[in-house]
C-alpha cells in the first residue's frame, strides 16, 4: 500500500500528538502524586516536591545538552531513543519502594523527554508549510499534551480508589511507550534540512544561540509561562487541601478542571491563530492569567478553587505559541537544537519557580505564598506580552524565514 506524503504527514503527526499525551501522563499527575508522597514518606513541600524536580532536571540537562541530536542524528532515531529510555525508567517503578529510587527513575525518564521531544519538536517544523502552520500544529500537539495530563491524574485516582499504590501509574506509561517505539520505526520520516558545511556541531551550536537575543526573549517568556503554570498542577492542590467551603468540590478537582480547559482552550487556539495575530492573542491570554491569580491571591481559598483552574483556559494558547514562535525564528537546520535550548529554559523554570514556591510557602507556614510569587511572575509575563504586541520584535524574522524556510513539503523518504 502507496501512501501518499499528505497522508504521511498526518499519520506522523498523529504519532507526535499521541507522544505528547502519553507523557503528560506522568509529568502534568505529580500536582495529585505529591501530597500521597509527603504523606507516605513524612516529607515536607520542598522535599516532596522532588517529584517534580527531577523530572524537570532530566529534561533541562537533555535538551540542552543533546538537543542537537535531532539535527545531526535526524528526528527519527532520536525520537526512538529518547522514547526508549522514557519507557525503560518508567517501567522499573513496578520493583520500587524507596523514595530516593523514585527520584532517580524520575530523572531518567526525564531525560529521555528531552530527548526525544527535542526531536518531535524539529518534526514538526519540517512537516509544516509556514510559521503560521506551525504554531497551529504546536497548539494541537499541546491540546493532545493536556488530554494526557487529564488522563494521567484520572488513573492515579482510580488506582488509589481501588487500592493499587500510585506507581502503577508510570507503569502504565511504560506499556503504552513501547507501542510507540514500535509504531516511530515504522513511520517514514522526511528528509531533514541540510546542515551548513561551516553550522558549528553539536553542544556549541546550541550554546551559541545564547547569543541570539530571540532565543533569550522567548526563552525569558516561556520560563515565566512555566512558573505561573507550576503554582497551579503543583502547589494548588495542597493550598486547597482541607478546604470545606461551599466549593469544596471545586478544590477537590482543581487540577483536573485546570488540565480539561487547558486542554480545551489548546485546540481552539489552533483555531485562534489561523484567523488572528499572535501576539495578540498571546497578550490577551497573558491578561487572563493574570487576572486570574490576582483574585486568587487577594481572595480567600474558595476563591482560588475556581480563579486557579479557570486560568488554565488563558494559559492554554501561551506555551505552544510561544515556543513555536520562538523555534519558527530559525531556520531549520538549527530546530533541534534552538527546540532543545527553549526546552531546557522551560524545564529550568519548571524546577526553580515551584521549588521557591516550596521554600517560600514552608518558610512562612502557610501554602498561598506560593500564589504571591506565582502572581508576580504572570505580570512580569503579561508586561512582556504588552511590550511584543507595541514592538512587534519578531516580524521581519519571521518573514524572513517564512520566505526561505517554509516550503511545500516533498516526499519522504525511509530514515
Amino acid at each position: 500500500m502507496t501512501v501518499s506524503p499528505r497522508q504521511n504527514t498526518r499519520l506522523l503527526k498523529l504519532l507526535t500528538y499521541l507522544m505528547f499525551a502519553m507523557f503528560a501522563m506522568t509529568t502534568d499527575s505529580v500536582g495529585v502524586i505529591i501530597p500521597r508522597v509527603i504523606e507516605q514518606f513524612s516529607l515536607g513541600m520542598t522535599v516532596g516536591g522532588a517529584f517534580q524536580y527531577a523530572t524537570m532536571s532530566g529534561i533541562s540537562i537533555a535538551a540542552l545538552a543533546l538537543g542537537f541530536l535531532a539535527d545531526q542524528l535526524g528526528r527519527k532515531w532520536t525520537i526512538i531513543a529518547g522514547l526508549i529510555l522514557f519507557g525503560a525508567s518508567s517501567a522499573l517503578f513496578a520493583v520500587g519502594h524507596d523514595f530516593l529510587f523514585f527520584v532517580g527513575l524520575l530523572f531518567i525518564s526525564g531525560v529521555g523527554i528531552g530527548v526525544f521531544k527535542a526531536g518531535a519538536l524539529a518534526l514538526i517544523g519540517d512537516i509544516s508549510s509556514s510559521t503560521r502552520e506551525h504554531a497551529a500544529t504546536m497548539n494541537t500537539v499541546e491540546g493532545f499534551f493536556g488530554i494526557g495530563a487529564i488522563i494521567g491524574p484520572a488513573i492515579v485516582a482510580w488506582l488509589l480508589a481501588s487500592g493499587a499504590e500510585w506507581k502503577w501509574l508510570y507503569v502504565i506509561a511504560a506499556m503504552l511507550c513501547g507501542v510507540l517505539v514500535v509504531a516511530a520505526s515504522m513511520a517514514k520520516y522526511p528528509k531533514p534540512p541540510a546542515r551548513k558545511v561551516d553550522q558549528e556541531p553539536r553542544l556549541r551550536q546550541t550554546l551559541g544561540l545564547l547569543r541570539d537575543p530571540f532565543a533569550l526573549a522567548f526563552g525569558l517568556a516561556l520560563m515565566l509561562y512555566v512558573a505561573a503554570e507550576a503554582a497551579v498542577y503543583v502547589w494548588a492542590p495542597t493550598y486547597l487541601s482541607g478546604y470545606e467551603g461551599d466549593l469544596a468540590w471545586f478544590a477537590l478537582y482543581v487540577v483536573s478542571i485546570f488540565f480539561v480547559l487547558r486542554a480545551a482552550g489548546r485546540f481552539l487556539g489552533a483555531w485562534l491563530l489561523s484567523r488572528f495575530g499572535w501576539s495578540v492573542v498571546v497578550a490577551l491570554s497573558a491578561g487572563g492569567v493574570l487576572a486570574c491569580f490576582l483574585v486568587s491571591a487577594i481572595g480567600p481559598r474558595g476563591v482560588g478553587a475556581i480563579a486557579l483552574p479557570l486560568s488554565g483556559l488563558f494559559m492554554s494558547v501561551l506555551y505552544p505559541t510561544i515556543n513555536s514562535k520562538g523555534i519558527s525564528c530559525f531556520p531549520k537546520s538549527q530546530h533541534g537544537a534552538i527546540a532543545g535550548l527553549l526546552l531546557f529554559f522551560t524545564c529550568a523554570s519548571a524546577v526553580l519557580a515551584p521549588l521557591a514556591m516550596g521554600a517560600l510557602s514552608d518558610a512562612m507556614g502557610d501554602a498561598k505564598f506560593s500564589l504571591y510569587l506565582a502572581t508576580a511572575f504572570s505580570a512580569a509575563l503579561a508586561v512582556l506580552a504588552v511590550v511584543n504586541v507595541v514592538l512587534e520584535p519578531t516580524r521581519a524574522r519571521l518573514a524572513e524565514r517564512d520566505s526561505e524556510d517554509y516550503l511545500p513539503a516533498e516526499a519522504l523518504t525511509e530514515r
